[in-house]
Parts: structure tokens; C-alpha cells; sequence
């Protein structure tokens, strides 16, 4: 109850002082103007609580009044009914699903089986925790991989990415470097490295392997594959 009684003091507080915005338009052009630094507002949405908005900026969620008075950064949950939700989780789920499916052009794809389950793993060729990941998901069937190479752990480890994306067979690539080899072939591609550091970063990744499932839903670093089975699992019962 102390997390609601927070969130219903600063949409009061709010409608204190100020005039009022008046649409989703001006309070993306108002909080843009108050924090330039936010690069980029994405969008601005009513929330279910009267008065209060949700602004998405650089992939991260933010709460304010429709005047600006007060933003809050955090999590809101509803617990209207006998269930509590998270709704900040679940919308940056969503959020993180919209991102990851149109940006599937920076990862390079491998298909199990049928393909029908799907993950987004983030990777560098040299992390020994990718090499344990690339072992369970090769026991793995009926399962799409997206990987988004991000190498930052080194110049080897750039190298390495871009012979992986410049290479014919990317997934035979992937194989080579997971074994410690150097793949083989030309280096001179364009490749997403940059890019997809730069998506790793709105997620708030700072180390690999980032494990996402198809909702959106980060399930960690390294996982086991029967970790991996019931999170999937999970999935495709909501």
C-alpha cells in the first residue's frame, strides 16, 4: 500500500501549481523542454490512474502529471485487484519486444527444428559465458535464435564479430569462434557492431550474454537449458 499512497501523493501534488499541458503531444513537447538531455521522447501515454502519464524516452519510463509539475521515475503497480501488477515491468516487456522484433536486421538468425520458439541473445565471441549458452541451446530444438553480436571485450573480440557477420554461413561462423577459433574469410563487410552496442545499452546490458525471450522479458546471462525450456514455456501460457 506504500507504493500506491507514493504515486497518488505525486498526481495530487501535481495539480498544485501550473497549467495544465492539455494532450499527450504537449507533454512530449514539455518534457522534452525540461530535459533536453532525454534525447529522444518516444511517447507519452495515459496511464489508468487519472491524471497521470507514462513518457518513454531512450527506452526508459517515466511518470508525470498533465502539468509537469512532478516526475517520478520507478515502478507503478496496481493492486485493484487480488493480484498485484507491476504495469512498469510489463510495459517495458512490451517495450523491449517492439525493439527486439524490428531490429532483427543488426542479428544474424539460427532455426531449430520447427523455429516456432524464439530468443534474442546478446554476445561476444570471446565471453566464456556464451560459449556454456551456445552448449545448451545447441541441445535445444524447435527454437529461433537472433543474436546481436556486441563486442566488448576487446579488439579480438571485434575482429572476431566481424568475420562472424561477414561470413557466408554466419551460424558456422558463430560455431568456429564459440570453439576459440578465428573464423575464416573477409573482414570488410558493413556490420551492426555499433549499433547493437548501442541497443545493448538501452536494455542496460553491461555484460554478455543477455538472454531475452519473445515477450520482452530478460531471463539473464547464462542460463541452463531447462531454465531456458520453462521460461519458453512460460511464454506461450500467457
Amino acid at each position: 500500500m506504500l507504493r500506491q499512497f507514493t504515486m497518488i501523493l505525486l498526481v495530487w501534488g501535481g495539480f498544485a501549481a501550473g497549467a495544465a499541458y492539455g494532450s499527450e503531444a504537449s507533454i512530449k513537447q514539455g518534457f522534452q523542454a525540461k530535459f533536453p538531455n532525454a534525447t529522444t521522447v518516444e511517447s507519452v501515454t495515459r496511464t489508468p490512474f487519472a491524471g497521470l502519464y507514462e513518457v518513454v524516452f531512450d527506452g526508459q519510463i517515466a511518470y508525470t502529471d498533465e502539468k509537469l509539475d512532478f516526475v517520478f521515475f520507478g515502478n507503478l503497480y496496481d493492486v485493484r485487484g487480488s493480484t498485484e501488477r507491476n504495469l512498469t515491468r510489463e510495459r517495458s516487456a512490451q517495450l523491449n519486444a517492439a525493439t527486439l522484433s524490428r531490429s532483427v536486421d543488426q542479428a544474424f538468425k539460427r532455426v531449430r527444428g520447427n523455429g516456432k520458439r524464439v530468443l534474442y541473445t546478446f554476445e561476444d565471441p570471446n565471453c566464456p559465458w556464451c560459449k556454456k549458452l551456445h552448449g545448451e541451446l545447441n541441445g535445444m530444438t524447435d527454437l529461433t535464435v537472433y543474436t546481436f553480436l556486441i563486442p566488448i571485450l576487446g579488439p579480438d573480440s571485434v575482429e572476431k564479430s566481424r568475420a562472424v557477420w561477414c561470413a557466408e554461413d554466419r551460424a558456422k561462423a558463430w560455431d568456429e569462434a564459440m570453439r576459440g577459433a578465428m573464423p575464416g574469410g573477409r573482414r570488410d563487410c558493413t556490420t551492426p557492431l555499433e549499433k547493437n552496442v548501442q541497443l545493448a545499452q538501452r536494455f542496460g546490458i553491461r555484460g554478455t550474454p543477455g538472454v531475452f525471450l519473445s515477450d520482452g522479458r530478460q531471463i539473464g546471462g547464462y542460463v541452463p537449458a531447462e531454465q531456458i525450456e520453462q521460461a519458453l514455456n512460460s511464454v506461450s501460457s500467457r
